[in-house]
């Protein structure tokens, strides 16, 4: 799931990533929603209030919406950074460092909220911050490992390519092409699995509050353990296989057997 990058990576790869972090998107959405008022990944919506801080010149308001929009950029960039410079050494770690520094952003806001959150406007607006920089962590990981195909924390993009996709399926030609299926598979799992880790967050709160995050944190160490537990599997099997092997090659390797076919080269 991380270890492949752009296209190498299968559909099943992206729609397994793209359904687990949907989930996680989902959940810290509404949980975000709920607690704070504001939205963890909509930047669009930032954007709008942006514009209306502006015309109202409310300079303060337009300081602080214009950090969480720059904060899930840089959120992005670091993903990518992070990637582009460490893949070559080890894919698995460069895809899962952004996702270990979400984790962080998710543990930071669910412990301060549990034991010393007041309420505040200021305290508000940190932990907010907090969230976008989480999401654009992980979109930019999602867009970047697959090449652009795979966008969780935000779906106006996605349903503007469902709704492409679909009009263009009301042709044949269009519905037995398997790459246009696929992509609207991995949408639609996308869309779903958003949607429904939004629910489950709504039904959560009310039993765990901030402690959400903590669950939201648990969703993404699957995504990280995933393949780890692959790479270890892999490993121990290459072990118990790589003595074998030798074993089998070496006689073909030997100098009586290089002598033997100089030899027969010889008489021919």
């Amino acid at each position: 799931m991380l270890r492949k990058f752009s296209n190498s990576r299968s559909l099943k790869d992206n729609i397994r990533l793209g359904v687990l972090t949907a989930f996680s998107a989902g959940m810290v959405n509404v949980v975000t929603l709920i607690i704070f008022f504001a939205f963890a990944s909509n930047v669009t919506g930032h954007y709008a209030i942006l514009a209306e801080e502006i015309s109202k010149g409310e300079w303060y308001q337009v300081a602080v919406v214009m950090s969480w929009i720059l904060l899930f950029l840089i959120g992005s960039f670091i993903s990518n950074f992070i990637i582009i410079n460490l893949n070559r050494r080890n894919a698995y770690v460069a895809h899962a460092l952004p996702l270990l520094l979400e984790i962080a952003c998710l543990l930071t806001v669910g412990i301060y909220g549990e034991y010393s959150y007041q309420g505040t406007l200021t305290e508000t607006e940190i932990l907010v911050a907090f969230m976008l920089f989480a999401m654009g962590l992980q979109n930019g990981l999602t867009a970047s490992i697959s090449n652009f195909s795979v966008k969780t924390t935000h779906l106006t993009g996605l349903t503007t390519d469902l709704g492409i996709l679909f009009s263009m399926f009301t042709q044949r030609q269009y519905r037995t092409n398997a790459v246009l299926v696929g992509k609207a598979k991995l949408l639609v799992a996308i869309a779903v699995s958003y949607l429904t880790g939004g629910v489950v967050a709504g039904l959560l709160y009310k039993q765990l509050e901030f402690k959400v995050y903590y669950v939201v944190s648990l969703v993404i160490v699957v995504v990280i353990l995933y393949d780890y537990s692959k790479l270890r599997l892999l490993r121990l099997f290459g072990r118990r296989h790589r003595n074998p092997l030798k074993q089998t090659t070496q006689p073909l390797a030997s100098p009586e057997h290089e002598l033997a076919v100089r030899d027969v080269g010889e008489l021919v």
